[in-house]
């Protein structure tokens, strides 16, 4: 049910802000499905709704360990060789595991049973920390409430930073979370964190992105030891303070890209990077293109 909840929420109405979406839920058999919750959802549509689907995500189902019916299979596979983006929330990956979609890929599920999917699947190469794995037109992602990562980053990933983090702002939840970040952390995410001493010195760091920020200088404004800011930080956030400022600078960038005129040069200087060149390298190395040619493809500004 929480699963069902998720997507409908990302890919469900936000009012006339937003495009909407063309958004179905399917079964191999068509009618009343019981959830977990013991609350009966009644599925119109069956597997032929997936013949023309852009995205099609498997979801979570109480009997994972025992495979799919071949018919749910047999559509996963066709939609994939067709070109649709094909994802897995949870042990939704046990299923595109059984279609033969993941061998050879990277993959995570929730963590407590990514031992079983590596086991039952060993051409599989299974991240049990990862939130989500972004394999191209596979994509998977962790349990429970990191589904709504998942989809965050297909929104952010197929249309854009500023529709994401419109998205993530109308749910109350922070704009992105990096795949490679732990699935269990001791604490929030740092836009929830609830220690407040690390809370402020994070929505200090919001508005003063243009600044160099130096670990040492969050240290201090902390009021903590470099080291021990560094380890309550990744205790409380699941990964490291580069790695989470880096991951602000780019998305920063990508939302001002998507949403003015500014000049590349004018954009780096307003994430904190030193020159045009420093941010092309780092979009280059995590977004795959440089700035220009990602502002091209989301607002067809030369």
């Amino acid at each position: 049910m929480l699963a069902v909840g998720i997507v409908t929420e990302v890919f469900g109405p936000h009012g006339e802000a937003l495009p909407g979406f063309d958004f179905a839920l399917c079964a191999d058999r068509p009618g009343p499905v019981l959830t977990d919750l013991g609350v009966p959802l009644t599925i119109a549509h069956g597997l032929d709704r997936l013949a023309s689907a852009d995205l099609v995500i498997a979801l979570p189902w109480a009997g994972f360990r025992t495979p799919p019916a071949p018919a749910v299979l047999n559509a996963l596979s066709v939609a994939h060789e067709r070109g649709s983006l094909v994802a897995a929330h949870c042990v939704g990956a046990f299923a595109l595991a059984a279609a033969g979609l993941l061998d050879g890929r990277r993959a995570t599920t929730h963590w407590r049973f990514a031992e079983l999917l590596a086991r039952r699947h060993p051409n599989v190469t299974v991240d049990p920390d990862a939130l989500y794995i972004d394999e191209g037109r596979i994509i998977t992602g962790a349990g429970s409430a990191a589904g709504f990562d998942l989809c965050l980053h297909l929104l952010r990933r197929e249309h854009g930073a500023a529709m994401a983090n419109t998205v993530a702002r109308d749910l109350v939840l922070p704009s992105h979370r990096d795949g490679g970040q732990a699935q269990y952390v001791t604490a929030p995410v740092p836009e929830d964190c609830r220690d407040e001493r690390l809370a402020e010195v994070l929505a200090w760091v919001r508005e003063n992105l243009h600044e160099p920020l130096p670990v040492a200088e969050l240290a201090r404004r902390a009021v903590m030891s470099k080291r021990s800011f560094a380890r309550r930080f990744t205790a409380a956030t699941g990964t490291t303070p580069h790695a989470w400022l880096r991951s602000l600078r780019l998305s920063s960038a990508e939302e001002l890209l998507e949403t003015t005129d500014l000049p590349v040069e004018e954009i780096a200087h307003r994430v904190g990077y030193g020159s045009a060149a420093v941010l092309r390298e780092q979009f280059v190395r995590r977004r795959g293109v440089p700035p220009r040619s990602y502002r091209r493809s989301f607002t067809n500004t030369p």
